[in-house]
């Protein structure tokens, strides 16, 4: 293991904010997960999975954690195929969208509408990740973890992650307990693209385009592309945590009293599971009064999406956080609804 000091972490994030690292350490085996979790007992620290940096607000007081950068845990191998499906077994540390792209030129199918999406393989069943129809959580089969507590692997079957919207046990009940060592796919080999999302059906529909898997991927990413929602370093607004906030889930009543609201106007709405209903957050950022560009400070949001809030410079996780609060009161005090965020705070007052 290669313990490292005074680490600068906004390097590794796409927000391009972040303090600096007491303690620091790149992992690229299980062994040297465990080595940290020793380290970090031996030091009184907090261990912190820090994984491609596209989903967090890293802060100043850092001086309680140490960080454990996953990015060289790697590997891709199918475990197991026939003409139902393909079982992959993907390592935490390959990117994201290698694995889709590689999904997708082999004609299987289940995650390609998660294309040009940042970020490490092992994040996607903590967020349980999603995007245009299609989550996680409908194509992994079980996932290899690290019990932090004994330093043991295990795998949780589907059930036992407790996905649901932008949720799992990783970011509820056992956040802090495990440390995601791999994630096994079942896709479908040969299988139809998931052609459902209307800004999706509609992209397809205006340019008369396939809707083969590479095709719905090209779609897919360009309309990403569109919304600053694919990283691009010619791109200021690419300098984002994606879409900060999740789009809230109402049940029947709380939906009722949000349409009575006059400022409701046609807010577009969604249905969700158990009989409740989705809106979209960045409607109501937007009709709270934060247009596109919206400018605060050294933050602010994306000229091209009202959900995708972007460092413009200098930014720091406090001045991020400060705006945060104030988008939360605004659309709260107008809407009565509550923004949650996506991204995970760390060291942020």
């Amino acid at each position: 293991m290669n313990l490292q000091r005074n680490v600068p972490l906004a390097p590794l994030t796409t927000l391009g904010v972040g303090g600096t690292a007491d303690y620091f350490v790149r992992a690229s085996t299980v062994d040297d997960l465990i080595e940290a979790v020793d380290a970090a007992g031996q030091l009184k620290r907090e261990l912190f999975i820090l994984g491609g940096g596209s989903n967090v607000l890293i802060g100043e007081d850092l001086s309680r954690y140490l960080f454990v950068h996953t990015e060289g845990l790697r590997g891709l191998t199918v475990v197991d195929e026939d003409a139902r499906a393909v079982m992959v077994n993907v390592a935490a540390g390959e990117p994201w969208d290698v694995f889709v792209s590689h999904a997708a030129k082999r004609g299987w199918a289940g995650v390609e509408c998660l294309s040009g999406i940042p970020g490490l393989t092992g994040a996607t069943p903590v967020q349980n990740v999603g995007a245009y129809g299609q989550d996680v959580s409908e194509t992994i089969a079980r996932v290899e973890v690290l019990d932090l507590d004994d330093c043991r692997t295990k795998w949780l079957t589907n059930a036992e992650c407790g996905f649901s919207y932008r949720w799992s046990i990783f970011k509820g009940e056992a956040k802090g307990q495990y440390a995601v060592v791999s994630v096994t796919f079942r896709l479908v080999p040969g299988g139809e693209a998931a052609v459902r999302y209307p800004e999706l059906v509609r992209y397809l529909d205006e340019r008369g385009g396939g809707r083969d898997l590479l095709s719905v991927r090209d779609a897919v990413i360009a309309i990403r592309k569109r919304k600053g929602m694919v990283l691009d370093a010619h791109d200021p607004d690419t300098r984002s945590d994606g879409s900060f906030f999740m789009n809230p889930i109402l049940d029947p009543d709380e939906f009722e009293r949000f349409r009575s609201r006059a400022e409701a106007g046609n807010a577009p709405s969604f249905p969700a599971s158990d009989g409740k209903v989705k809106l979209s957050a960045a409607w109501l950022i937007e009709h709270a009064g934060f247009a596109k560009g919206h400018v605060h400070g050294n933050v602010g949001l994306s000229s091209k999406h009202t959900l995708a809030l972007i460092n413009r410079g200098d930014a720091t996780a406090a001045e991020v956080a400060d705006f945060v609060r104030e988008v939360q009161g605004k659309v709260r005090d107008v809407f009565g609804v509550e923004l949650h965020p996506e991204p995970v705070f760390v060291g942020v007052g």
